[in-house]
């Protein structure tokens, strides 16, 4: 029982910048009519969306698996289907997407392609999200940043600011980091819990004495050595009243109005793929750091928890926090010990009260949680012993597929790409016959994905 809460707990602090960011990032875009998102009614909504489905997985799907508002999902919503419709349009389409999903899940569809893949592929899966998931760490922290002028040189990401570490924030993360690694090394019960809290209460001293404000001013005025998201301070006030005005605010049939069938087709297939590996990858990363894959790398029971996945799409278009989905950093919690749905309860019992206590959420610093995620990177990472890398035809799709995933900032494109490469590789050998028909498919799926550019110039879309 001590565990299992101790991983509710950690999954909870380690993915709660999500009630935070997701406001951010859809509240930031306006849609085709110049609309933008009420901030606080897209952070009710995310919190109240990630809360009933986390508490829906753990209670149906029995996995320490927890749901939140998909980020790249949430910014293909903002910044793509926004930008040509109506906000309740852009999350009709979100709920088309989820249904689309359910109905695969439904038929046995989305758990026969999870079988289907090969175990050297699954294993490589979990690498590369390892990978993803420590880079999203380093990103977060600042600790590694994007070149602002990337035309000036050939490099594409650098050590903080212009190749040296500098601000206070960093200095947090890079406390944290270490306290968090010799709290593992030490196996400490609870070392990422622990690490998370104290790195925030280090924080909260520091700020207090330094004074040092957000990176992105109220002005809009950008600080490069300023913290990443949340200011770590004390808040004025622990309670907030939220405001549930975007339940059901959305529209199925205002994406064909706008755009017209073709294009919202489209829309639905880029959304959908991306959400459906996204949570194979997930899945499957977890669920093999968990040790609860089978010998073949299956994760017993999947239909239940693919099912509550597909549905959280919908639940999120249908409250206008964009799609939902299973969120890899649940393996901060798995890290800590969780194994079973009882860590979801307290995860999602946890983000119903960030319903009412926002300003309490909004005191952990990206600074402060990123280490979690760079730690758990190095976790997954360590099962790449696993694979046959003696085996070409599946140790170069394994490659690709887990350096892609960082590389490209997408589980998606690199789990796409070793597909692709996969059955090629067997096509070229004249071992076609040793591939699964769901995977030909799939593969096939994945060009059209990767070459949609190309498809809507020939549909006459764009």
């Amino acid at each position: 029982m001590r565990t299992e809460l101790r991983g509710g707990l950690t999954t909870f602090f380690t993915m709660a910048y999500i009630v935070v960011l997701n406001p951010i990032i859809l509240a930031a875009a306006a849609d085709a009519a110049g609309r933008h998102l009420d901030f606080a009614q897209v952070t009710t909504s995310t919190a109240l969306v990630a809360a009933v489905m986390t508490l829906a997985m753990g209670i149906f799907g029995r996995y320490p698996i927890a749901i939140a508002a998909g980020l790249g999902l949430n910014g293909v919503v903002a910044f793509q289907l926004a930008g040509q419709m109506s906000w309740p349009a852009a999350m009709g389409i979100v709920v088309l997407e989820g249904l689309a999903i359910t109905v695969l899940v439904v038929v046995g569809f989305r758990e026969h392609v999870f079988d289907a893949i090969p175990l050297g592929l699954k294993q490589a899966i979990s690498v590369g999200i390892g990978l993803f998931i420590a880079f999203i760490g380093f990103v977060d922290a600042g600790f590694v940043r994007r070149i602002p002028d990337a035309a000036s040189t050939p490099v594409p990401v650098t050590l903080g600011i212009g190749g040296r570490l500098l601000g206070w924030p960093t200095v947090v993360f890079c406390v944290g980091l270490l306290l968090t690694a010799v709290l593992m090394a030490k196996k400490v019960r609870g070392a990422i819990l622990i690490s998370i809290v104290s790195t925030t209460v280090f924080a909260i001293v520091l700020n207090a004495i330094v004074d040092v404000p957000a990176q992105f001013g109220a002005n809009g005025a950008f600080n490069p050595r300023g913290w990443g998201l949340n200011v770590p301070k004390l808040p004025h006030k622990l309670v907030a009243s939220p405001d549930f005005g975007l339940i059901g605010h959305f529209s199925l049939g205002g994406g064909v109005a706008a755009v017209g069938v073709i294009s919202v087709v489209l829309l639905v297939f880029t959304l959908m793929l991306a959400d459906f590996f996204d949570t194979m990858g997930t899945v499957v990363g977890i669920g093999r750091e968990a040790g609860l894959l089978d010998e073949q790398g299956r994760l017993p029971g999947i239909k239940q928890v693919l099912l509550v996945d597909s549905i959280a799409a919908v639940a999120g278009g249908a409250a206008s926090s964009s799609s939902n989905t299973c969120y890899i950093e649940s393996a901060s919690g798995v890290a800590e010990g969780a194994r079973t749905g009882l860590a979801n309860l307290v995860t999602g019992g946890l983000f119903l009260g960030a319903l009412f206590l926002t300003p309490l959420v909004q005191v952990v610093p990206y600074e402060a949680a990123s280490p979690a995620l760079v730690v758990v990177g190095f976790l997954l990472m360590a099962q790449i012993r696993d694979i046959p890398w003696d085996d070409l035809d599946i140790a170069i799709p394994a490659f690709l597929t887990i350096i892609l995933m960082p590389f490209t900032f997408s589980i998606t494109n690199g789990i796409g790409a070793g597909f692709v490469s996969y059955v090629v590789i067997k096509a070229a050998k004249g071992k076609a016959r040793e591939v699964s028909w769901l995977l030909w498919l799939v593969a096939a799926l994945f060009v059209v994905y990767f070459a949609i550019d190309p498809v809507e110039r020939l549909l006459g879309v764009t």
